[in-house]
């Protein structure tokens, strides 16, 4: 999977009078993967994706999509994505089936082919009893995933996600998240945004987070957690001697900050920092007492790129919850 699929550069959009939604982007997506596209409001996430859609002008730069200028062939960058929008555009009164068809129709796939990609489609999305049923008796959850399917009905190669899991319960998104990554695993190349930012952390191979109008930073999600520092560990001892100075004396630990017989630092490299830490303190004679280690999140991320939190831009939305891991030592907890 090497091959760019998409590809903007210099991409900008301006509105008079002196508007910059999108200042001078330049990104790549890979053929075959799932990229996310992050962003607050307004940081011109939605005016990238129009472009790439052929929804909005292009005002400066070129994009290419599935091999085709944007500018100069968008009814075939048209024929080659599909896009299934946050709003649910399905009719109520026409049956789950009916829309695919409706769909493959406007799409131009030949007629004698809808009923097969339909029913495929249907199976793939766990929608085949409720084929039949008019979509105003679907729950919200088979409504998106009819979504996605007519998304899908004329086999484009690139799928566009926009909030894919919005609205939905956990139990519901988990499941959304499992057919994305079965569309993955088919090959086809998946383009989306989220808030949830552990989705985009489960889902997504890379990322880019854009803001004012400007990518500030792109790769994946496991690079990006590593750039803020690594690992954050807190370690508590009994009484004794300071340990900053030892602390910060090994070469895997960073930004070591002491509040009574607690510590805390940043391990970019916690395999070969923690044996030394503890081996320092038994030497010394200390008693470990307390150990908490809290992997960094895409949350964390998005607050150093962008100074807020998604919780923050989009007023209560989840957000990616750390993994804490503790140990007490010695004492017992109830």
């Amino acid at each position: 999977m090497t091959s760019s699929i998409i590809a903007a550069e210099n991409l900008s959009k301006f509105y008079p009078p002196k508007t910059k939604a999108v200042d001078d982007v330049s990104f790549e997506v890979r053929e075959g993967e799932v990229f996310g596209f992050l962003g607050p409001n307004g940081a011109g996430k939605t005016t990238t994706i129009k472009m790439l859609n052929t929804l909005a002008s292009i005002t400066s730069g070129r994009a290419y999509v599935a091999g085709h200028d944007v500018k100069r062939d968008p009814a075939a960058v048209r024929a080659s994505i599909g896009v299934v929008p946050q709003e649910l555009t399905a009719d109520d009164e026409l049956k789950g089936i009916e829309n695919l068809a409706l769909v493959a129709r406007l799409h131009h796939v030949p007629r004698q082919e809808v009923p097969g990609r339909a029913r495929e489609l249907l199976q793939l999305f766990d929608l085949e009893d409720a084929a039949e049923r008019r979509v105003r008796t679907y729950s919200g959850g088979m409504r998106r995933r009819l979504q996605m399917a007519m998304g899908l009905v004329h086999s484009p190669k690139i799928l566009f996600l926009d909030e894919p899991t919005i609205g939905l319960d956990i139990q519901t998104r988990t499941r959304v998240w499992d057919y994305i990554k079965k569309l993955k695993e088919s090959g086809l190349t998946v383009f989306m945004t989220t808030h949830y930012l552990e989705e985009a952390d489960s889902l997504c191979d890379r990322v880019a987070i854009i803001d004012h109008g400007v990518i500030k930073v792109s790769g994946s999600p496991a690079f990006l957690k590593q750039k803020i520092g690594g690992d954050v560990l807190v370690i508590a001892v009994s009484e004794g001697a300071d340990l900053t100075e030892f602390l910060r004396g090994i070469p895997e630990v960073s930004d070591v900050t002491r509040e009574g017989r607690m510590y805390k630092m940043k391990l970019p490299r916690t395999e070969q920092a923690l044996p030394m830490i503890i081996e320092g303190i038994t030497r010394r004679g200390l008693k470990i007492t307390q150990i908490s280690f809290t992997k960094p999140t895409l949350d964390e991320v998005f607050l150093d790129v962008t100074g807020r939190t998604m919780r923050e831009e989009e007023g209560g939305g989840e957000t990616q919850e750390s993994w804490i891991q503790n140990v007490n030592i010695g004492r017992s907890t109830n």
